[in-house]
């Protein structure tokens, strides 16, 4: 019987106030970790949705707050199969909670089998999902958690192209069959390209094609003359991504016959190129445009700047070559970048581990190998301080932008150590 599906109350493991009671917050800090996780773990076989809501958000906490890995050795299998099912079968916000824990379980096994094995396993209930799903929180939460299983699980082009389709289907379904098209919100179409983008940053060729590419640089095209600041600069950094791993080259070389063994597959017509290099000339004024944006009324003036602030290094970038710099304070060590590629990474893990992201980049060796970051340990533990991040411009001589996280932890005490 699918606990799932049965509206008999008798056929959960226990009622939901006897749960509540038995779920530890996670403030009882006395109760052990392992405990308290294999708790959460039981919880998800009750019925009641509220009650595998609270037991998703627990493990979340738990898994942004310290790697877990003696639990999920031992439960590993057990966990991933749970929230696949919760994912099927349960609420919105259940489906999203499960997708990150999904996505944070990838992040603590690392590369390797068990990596693998979520990407193959997931995959598939995931785009379902998608394609079922009309709810903006839901469908941004399972598109974050598909772009990091393949980040970390993929190992091959096709896969990691599979998940960027599935990703892109749900704004531009016109590049893939038998899709229907519906009007994403704001939010989603954020997070499709920022996702995208994140996925592209692992890619070392373009095997989609001129058409599928000319297809795409349109589309964030359209995407700049939107409304909404956060859409127009995740299509800013997708763009510069696109020039920045000199894809937009490629096309240029393989129309004029010289494309030196670079992958893309179809021949490019003349035409093709001409209406490519208009394409290029619209979006560079449309990037110098949206540097220089004057704020109207009602606009908030820190999203305003972000955007004025993103495409001058991109006007920059398309100018002279040279890419943002970035430096990232964890600790008393420093995550450097120095491409939009490491930029564009950094800034999606950032946002999909929040408050975790400290403690990640301090203990997470995957994040370690990912960003070349080593963490400064006194007396044999690592240090536990506010993440401070200054954006350099190209030219040292320009005004620096300071932003200060608000992750501040330093004087709190954390449970999952």
């Amino acid at each position: 019987m699918d606990l799932f599906d049965s509206d008999d109350d008798t056929c959960s493991l226990s009622s939901f106030y006897t749960m509540r009671s038995e779920i530890p917050r996670m403030d009882e800090v006395h109760v052990h970790k392992d405990l308290m996780l294999d708790r959460y773990l039981d919880a998800l076989y009750e019925k009641r949705s509220s009650t595998r809501e609270q037991a998703l958000a627990s493990i979340v906490e738990a898994f942004k707050s310290g790697l877990q890995h003696e639990f999920v050795e031992k439960n590993f299998a057990t966990l991933l199969q749970r929230c696949l099912h919760c994912i099927k079968k349960g609420s919105s916000k259940e489906s999203s909670l499960a997708s990150h824990v999904i996505g944070l379980l990838a992040l603590t096994v690392g590369l390797g089998d068990q990596a693998q094995e979520i990407l193959e396993e997931s995959v598939t209930p995931l785009s379902q999902a998608l394609k079922s799903c009309s709810e903006a929180s839901k469908i941004t939460s399972i598109l974050e958690c598909l772009a990091v299983i393949t980040f970390v699980g993929g190992t091959n082009a096709e896969q990691t192209e599979r998940s960027m389709q599935t990703i892109w289907q749900m704004i531009h379904p016109k590049l893939v069959s038998n899709v229907v098209a519906t009007k994403p919100s704001p939010a989603v179409i954020t997070t499709v390209v920022s996702s995208w983008a994140f996925l592209l940053t692992t890619v070392d060729r373009w095997t989609l094609g001129p058409k599928i590419l000319q297809e795409t640089v349109a589309y964030l095209s359209t995407l700049f003359e939107k409304d909404d600041r956060s859409v127009r600069i995740a299509s800013g950094e997708a763009l510069a991504l696109l020039f920045e791993l000199g894809i937009i080259e490629k096309f240029d070389a393989k129309a004029k016959g010289s494309d030196n063994g670079l992958v893309i597959e179809e021949s490019v017509s003349h035409e093709a190129l001409v209406n490519m290099d208009r394409l290029i000339s619209k979006v560079t004024n449309q990037v110098r445009d949206l540097a220089v944006e004057a704020g109207g009324k009602g606009c908030v003036k820190k999203d305003l700047n972000t955007q004025r602030s993103l495409f001058k290094d991109l006007v920059e970038f398309l100018e002279d070559g040279a890419a943002p710099e970035t430096s990232t304070k964890v600790g008393g060590a420093s995550i450097e970048t120095s491409t939009w590629c490491q930029m564009i990474q950094l800034n999606f893990m950032k946002h999909f581990l929040g408050g975790g992201f400290i403690k990640h980049m301090q203990e997470n060796e995957l994040l370690h190998d990912v960003f070349s970051f080593t963490p400064k340990k006194i007396g044999g533990h690592s240090t536990m301080k506010v993440v401070s991040v200054t954006k350099l411009s190209c030219q040292q001589s320009k005004d620096a932008i300071h932003e200060e996280a608000e992750d501040d932890i330093s004087n709190k005490e954390v449970l999952f150590n």
